[in-house]
């Protein structure tokens, strides 16, 4: 079937071959007009990243040159991407449609002139990068059956924790919940509707180790719902009595805040009438802990759209996927780069190839 631009063609045409007068071919044009803005794609130039410097890469992408390349590899992304639809694009490009979207809360009109290709196209080839993405690398942030998650890394973690000044000598990673606000849904208004901040919300669960990594991303849940609902549903601590041990087969744990239950591998501050000392270990573990605000930040600050509630509109957009995506990339931006976390304990993770190694 042609295309409306095909047929708009045929009208004009028509029109100045004397097939259609006046009346007709203003009927026939104005009933034949897109509902999107036509954005005039096909005059600017193809993306090239080669006309890029590192600091636009990192301002647009959020990546430096060279390691967009080794981003496109690490993620095993094709040379050529077919998408359902028929529309094929180079998957060097598709990356960086996805970091564009990413990077700042911007419309697709907007990156029209960086990548000269129409809304659909743009549309089209970001939801694809969404969903390859998710589903060929979620599984880094589902499971701690992860190399850098082995009992030995765990103990430099937990030695590097009680290096900070923590009383624990066991803690190897924080846990906590956060609330990313949505549009408010036309159902399940009551569900999503999270009191404490008073917004309509998804919420996640992330663990968080001391090299600065996500170890594990849970989510989303409907924002009503409480962090120990998260805890139960995500199975973390399935996982931990699995995985959370030393060399020795001693119980390693991570730290929570007072909405979690206490368990051996999940421990949180002491409560109610507190002595001297239980407001030392309390006030010894806050001052780590807060590391796990400092990744949710990062994931924020790196990725901005994920903090942009207007575009966060459940049936419309996948928000879920969106945000675990942000933060398997928030990972290997981590891995390139370092974070304030890392940097805190005085951690370097490994590569980023090692890091999507299957």
């Amino acid at each position: 079937m042609a295309n409306l631009h095909r047929v708009r063609e045929a009208i004009t045409l028509g029109y100045l071959t004397d097939l259609l007068d006046d009346d007709e071919f203003m009927l026939l044009y104005d009933n034949n007009k897109p509902s999107n803005p036509e954005f005039q794609y096909y005059v600017y130039d193809p993306f090239d990243l080669e006309d890029y410097n590192d600091d636009e890469c990192n301002a647009y992408f959020r990546f430096k040159k060279d390691d967009l390349y080794r981003l496109k590899d690490a993620l095993q992304i094709p040379e050529r991407i077919k998408c359902t639809n028929g529309y094929r694009v180079q998957g060097l490009e598709a990356i960086c449609i996805l970091l564009s979207r990413f990077a700042y809360p911007c419309r697709y009109g907007d990156m029209v002139k960086t990548f000269a290709r129409d809304v659909p196209q743009l549309c089209t080839i970001s939801t694809h990068m969404i969903n390859f993405v998710y589903s060929e690398h979620s599984y880094l942030v589902e499971t701690l059956n992860r190399f850098w998650l082995s009992s030995e890394h765990l103990m430099r973690y937990a030695s590097a924790i009680h290096a900070k000044g923590a009383a624990l000598k066991n803690c190897w990673g924080f846990v906590d919940g956060t609330v990313r606000p949505i549009c408010r849904p036309k159902e399940y208004q009551r569900l999503c509707y999270n009191g404490h901040k008073r917004v309509h919300a998804l919420k996640y669960q992330s663990v968080t180790a001391a090299n600065g990594l996500v170890a594990n991303l849970f989510g989303p849940i409907e924002g009503r719902r409480h962090d120990c609902f998260l805890l139960r549903e995500s199975g973390l601590l399935t996982e931990l009595e699995h995985r959370s041990y030393d060399t020795l087969g001693n119980t390693l744990c991570i730290y929570g805040d007072p909405a979690y239950p206490l368990r051996a591998h999940l421990q949180g501050p002491f409560k109610c009438n507190l002595t001297n000392d239980q407001k030392l270990y309390n006030h010894s573990m806050s001052s780590v802990r807060v590391s796990v605000e400092w990744v949710f930040g990062d994931m924020i600050n790196f990725f901005k759209s994920t903090d942009f509630k207007k575009n966060k509109k459940m049936g419309l957009s996948a928000c879920g996927k969106m945000y675990i995506v942000s933060g398997i990339l928030t990972n290997a931006h981590t891995w390139l780069y370092g974070n304030s976390t890392s940097q805190f304990f005085d951690l370097e993770p490994p590569t980023l190839e090692q890091y999507f190694q299957r």
